[in-house]
């Protein structure tokens, strides 16, 4: 529960179960019935989107699968955020219906542009507010919700800035505590739109790492927005290709392919492996940039 000073960052990102997600105002599942469970987390059933009557994409179907990492890679402006805000029951499709695995829990961690700086709160403070945290307001929290917090600032390398103004953090380390808000609620689903947006490399880097190891040994469904498509090289399991007016999905080798990046960034691209780990070069008129 969130005091009414502080109720403009804790609005910012979300934390809901799919019971709850249910009752948003979306439409998002196909009937009221709980259906049985299987190995998918998210399932879009013959999807339209868009804003009013525009639509950006059409009949859609596609599923995301329980413990997957979906990376959805786009250039700036080609719906990823929009394609994120449908199936996340925060806009309503012009069609079809985006429904989850019913009694997921799912965190989303929005874009960092949209987070209050001016809020006086401390990063610890931003943790434990976290929505869907055990305890209802920050005075009742308790030495256990303290140290998880802590735990979670620990895992992301900023546990020394607890006590430190949130307003005063860097943007790489205001994405880092926004994240280890979202994982102070244990999710079963973790959404990211542009994680590691203000982040150096060495941010970045411990952040990936991160959200592998949590994957790996949590099970957590991860889905990433973004546009740097080298951010989830590596790291996808499957991947959401969002270009103009078109999606592709599938396994992550089955979507990369030089022709279609080239097509999608409208520069060419190339693939490659070097020590186990794929390669991307783009060529710049006759420079090439990795």
């Amino acid at each position: 529960m969130c005091t009414q000073e502080r109720r403009a960052l804790c609005d910012q990102d979300r934390t809901w179960t799919t019971r709850e997600y249910d009752k948003r105002p979306v439409a998002a599942r196909n009937g009221e019935q709980d259906e049985p469970m299987t190995e998918w987390a998210l399932k879009a059933e013959r999807l339209t989107l868009g804003y009013g009557r525009r639509a950006l994409f059409r009949d859609l179907s596609f599923e995301v699968a329980r413990g997957a990492i979906l990376g959805i890679v786009g250039p700036n402006g080609s719906g990823k955020t929009t394609l994120l805000r449908t199936i996340l029951g925060l806009l309503r499709p012009l069609a079809g219906v985006a429904h989850w695995q019913a009694g997921l829990s799912i965190s989303y961690v929005p874009q960092r542009e949209r987070i209050d700086r001016t809020i006086p709160v401390t990063v610890l403070e931003v943790v434990l507010m976290g929505p869907g945290a055990k305890a209802p307001a920050l005075h009742r929290t308790g030495r256990a919700d303290r140290e998880s917090a802590d735990r979670a600032l620990a895992r992301l390398g900023i546990e020394s800035v607890g006590r430190t103004l949130f307003r005063n953090l860097s943007t790489g380390q205001q994405q880092r505590a926004l994240l280890a808000r979202a994982l102070a609620t244990d999710p079963d689903v973790l959404v990211l739109d542009e994680p590691t947006a203000g982040m150096d490399v060495a941010s970045e880097a411990i952040t990936m790492e991160f959200l592998r190891d949590l994957n790996r040994t949590r099970h957590v469904t991860i889905l990433i927005v973004t546009h740097l498509l080298p951010l989830v090289l590596n790291l996808a399991t499957s991947m959401m290709l969002v270009g103009s007016q078109s999606i592709l999905h599938g396994p992550i080798d089955d979507v990369l392919h030089e022709d279609r990046l080239t097509a999608l960034y409208g520069v060419p691209v190339h693939l490659g492996v070097v020590a186990g780990r794929r390669t991307l070069v783009v060529n710049r008129g006759n420079q090439p940039h990795v």
